[in-house]
């Protein structure tokens, strides 16, 4: 019943699906008995969550880039869809630097594309539209960064996301603002979310894994970097819930005032060092890690906090895990993984259930 079971016998069309965050996403709308199309160009990482849940067999699964416009209208009128949740992206910073030109067509123009494939469609739908943490212009201060603040990013990364969120604002105003518009839009920003199943090359979780597994020292590139550390699934709650109170007027008294951007983050004790994460991680799994900073590496931010306060009084919603849980639980996944018995669809489904128990407790207006 989580998300009032809204997601129940819909149609959700998910870009992105075959990443880190979209094969959990996959597998949790999966699971509340929605009919999933993904949209997706194959799964980035070898080994993928993707590939180890079976989600190709599961869902419709569709290969396809979001630089093409035309497929993906075909795929938008194939799937038909009641909603939609991009997440298709080049996610990371440091590739950026190297693949300026692809970050940008895809960060900003596969936004463009699923948008206008939705305008184009006109059938009643409501979009949910991921950008990051890093879509703000990023001034290293100490407070957090609110919805309202300015859009803007050092990297290619970071700008195209910004620019993201410039095109989304214009799409919703240009063209879905009429109280009568048959599409509601929203974005929703969230970085540095880890959990089982990440296997991304150049990401400090998979990175540790890959060391320990091997028996190595970690390499930590930028020890003193803070950011808002979060499972995975917090800000998949926070999705699945802003969908689903855009498309139902009774679930939050501020429907009219979700079309806009809502930061889905930890609570501040989250935010912790790169070298505070990893000593964690080591409780869980003993190793050692060595300073790897490099004075002439790309520039990265170093100070990256995200308020909150938006999505608790409009949607109810606040992070379920703290800090210690988060890094227990995939810390577990990935010890389970490693051994050849483990069932990782089983596996997967028993900590989606650990966290929505966790919400529930809470009494988080989703989990109810």
């Amino acid at each position: 019943m989580a998300f009032a079971n809204i997601y129940k016998g819909k149609r959700v069309l998910l870009t992105g699906h075959t990443g880190f965050k979209g094969a959990w996403l996959s597998e949790w709308l999966l699971s509340l008995g929605a009919e999933v199309t993904g949209f997706s160009l194959p799964p980035p990482t070898s080994p993928s969550l993707f590939v180890q849940l079976g989600l190709a067999g599961r869902l419709r699964h569709i290969e396809g880039d979001v630089r093409d416009l035309a497929s993906v209208r075909a795929a938008v009128e194939q799937a038909r869809p009641d909603f939609v949740f991009h997440l298709a992206a080049q996610p990371l910073v440091r590739l950026s630097y190297d693949q300026p030109v692809e970050t940008y067509a895809v960060n900003i123009m596969g936004t463009v594309n699923v948008l206008e494939a939705v305008r184009l469609a006109a059938h009643r739908c409501t979009v949910v539209a991921i950008t990051t943490d890093k879509c703000y212009e990023n001034k290293e201060w100490v407070h957090s960064y609110r919805e309202e603040d300015p859009m803007g990013g050092y990297d290619p990364y970071s700008s195209s996301k910004g620019a993201a969120e410039l095109v989304i604002a214009a799409y919703r105003r240009s063209y879905f603002s009429s109280p009568d518009s048959p599409v509601k839009l929203a974005s929703a920003r969230a970085g540095n979310v880890i959990g089982g199943g990440d296997w991304a090359l150049d990401r400090i979780v998979p990175d540790c894994i890959r060391a320990l597994q091997r028996g190595d020292a970690i390499p930590v590139r930028n020890k003193v970097a803070t950011r808002p550390w979060q499972h995975v699934l917090e800000p998949l709650s926070g999705y699945l819930w802003l969908g689903a109170c855009l498309a139902n007027p009774k679930l939050s008294p501020f429907n009219s005032q979700l079309t806009s951007g809502f930061n889905f983050g930890p609570a501040l004790a989250s935010n912790r060092t790169v070298a505070e994460l990893v000593q964690e991680i080591l409780i869980h799994w003993p190793g050692r890690w060595e300073d790897k900073s490099d004075p002439k590496a790309v520039h990265e931010a170093k100070l990256l906090n995200l308020a909150t306060d938006k999505a608790h009084h409009f949607l109810g919603w606040s992070p379920a895990w703290p800090f210690a849980e988060t890094i227990k639980q995939t810390v577990a996944w990935y010890h389970q993984d490693a051994d050849s018995r483990t069932d990782i669809h089983r596996l997967t489904l028993g900590q989606l259930q650990a966290y929505t128990t966790a919400a529930k407790s809470g009494g988080f207006a989703w989990s109810l």
